[in-house]
């Protein structure tokens, strides 16, 4: 019987991860600057200006916390909450709400009863050099089509910023 504790003790051993293979105890994350949330959120309401819209915009950061949140002067108070949704549903899913809504119609009903979560058009992820960084929803075009139109004009304005990130 003690012959079986060494070798138990040592093929254990070969089943833990090298220190190579061990993950750091703190991770490097890209974090967007309130700044460059602001501009999103700015250049998604004057956007949709141009089009005669009063709407709100919300950009989260890639954990899905509110980090700008603007409503236009005319645009009701219930399109900061659903822009914001939108914006949760980007980061969750990862993919512009648009297309995650008509591929995922066997899930849309649960998800819409989750807090943060909307599934309607108008929510976009925000990359910065290929990493998820947050996303940014709009809310109260008529229409989530003309939502996420404003919301991709405001992304191919700081598109080099975001490029440019490291």
């Amino acid at each position: 019987m003690s012959m079986r504790v060494p070798a138990i003790l040592a093929m254990s051993a070969f089943a833990l991860p090298s220190a190579a293979e061990t993950q750091p105890d703190l991770l490097p994350v890209r974090q967007m600057s309130l700044e460059l949330a602001r501009d999103i959120a700015t250049l998604s309401i004057e956007a949709c200006r141009k089009g005669g819209y009063s709407v709100s915009a919300v950009v989260l950061d890639r954990a899905g916390n509110l980090q700008a949140a603007l409503r236009d002067s005319l645009a009701p108070r219930y399109t900061l909450e659903i822009a914001e949704r939108k914006a949760g549903m980007a980061v969750m899913s990862g993919s512009d709400t648009g297309g995650f809504r008509a591929s995922r119609a066997d899930i849309r009903p649960e998800l819409n009863h989750m807090r943060g979560l909307i599934v309607m058009e108008g929510g976009l992820p925000i990359r910065a050099a290929g990493s998820l960084v947050g996303a940014v929803g709009v809310s109260g075009a008529p229409g989530g089509e003309k939502d996420a139109a404003c919301a991709e004009e405001a992304l191919k304005a700081v598109q080099e910023r975001l490029e440019l990130a490291s």
